[in-house]
């Protein structure tokens, strides 16, 4: 990795960080680890998604109030949690339409943070994410996606405005 991409990595880290230590935040980032493990054979993918937009996105979406990440959170909001990531984010693997599993989620400060994984991918020549998540609640919301395939790394930024793209 050269030193240009580790600085603009660890920039976005860092206000990620400083967003999400904050009550509440003006700026409206979500972050998406996207990592092929050839080893496994599998996809791995974590989310970042401030605990309150999320909520909005959900309840929004499903006319039903939700207490994601909270200590109020029910089975049932996990289902439309679930529901939500599916149907607002999208993965392609090699041109072929990919779902994916949810594995869990944990809170980290106001963040709420989502494990998934796509199973039998023996290669990925091509990544195709739509993702379209708090696109609906907030016109500003870029979704940062970071993608390492095998020890090569890629980012793409989508919003609002273009909600999908190629990685190769």
């Amino acid at each position: 990795m050269n030193l240009k991409k580790l600085l603009r990595l660890f920039v976005l880290s860092l206000i990620f960080v400083g967003l999400t230590s904050a009550d509440s935040h003006r700026f409206y980032v979500s972050i998406y680890q996207i990592d092929f493990v050839p080893q496994k054979k599998r996809v791995e993918i974590t989310t970042r998604i401030f605990m309150d937009d999320l909520n909005d996105a959900v309840t929004k979406a499903y006319k039903k109030s939700t207490n994601i990440g909270t200590e109020k959170e029910t089975p049932e909001d996990v289902v439309l949690l679930k529901k939500y990531l599916a149907e607002n984010f999208k993965l392609s693997i090699n041109g072929k339409s990919k779902a994916f599993n949810y594995l869990s989620n944990e809170v980290e400060s106001n963040v709420v943070i989502c494990y998934l994984s796509i199973k039998e991918v023996s290669k990925v020549a091509s990544l195709e994410v739509e993702n379209s998540i708090l696109t609906e609640v907030h016109s500003e919301q870029q979704n940062i996606i970071q993608f390492n395939n095998n020890g090569k790394k890629q980012n793409l930024l989508l919003s609002s405005a273009i909600t999908k793209g190629m990685l190769k």
